[in-house]
């Protein structure tokens, strides 16, 4: 028998580099655009007005970029170029 959950929260399968912040990451943004998904089709119903389903996604939207800031996605004090050297 399926898990209900499974079916209404779909997890995709990852690809990118295998870190535990991108890891993380992923997943708040897999259930960000589940959320965005739930809140336009509620807005197309007519259950929500847009300036609701707009603010909704707004919070949404800083949500994801504090845990972007909060993990360090894009961050890499130690990044090295092509050579192996530290660019300046």
């Amino acid at each position: 028998m399926p898990n209900k959950d499974d079916f209404l929260y779909p997890r995709g399968r990852y690809y990118g580099q295998v870190k535990p912040e991108n890891l993380v990451f992923n997943a708040n943004l897999q259930e960000f655009a589940q959320k965005v998904s739930y809140i336009c089709n509620l807005e197309t119903a007519g259950k929500i007005s847009p300036d609701e389903a707009y603010e909704n996604i707004k919070e949404l939207w800083k949500n994801l970029k504090q845990a972007k800031k909060q993990l360090r996605i894009g961050e890499n004090p130690f990044r090295m170029d092509d050579d192996g050297n530290q660019p300046e």
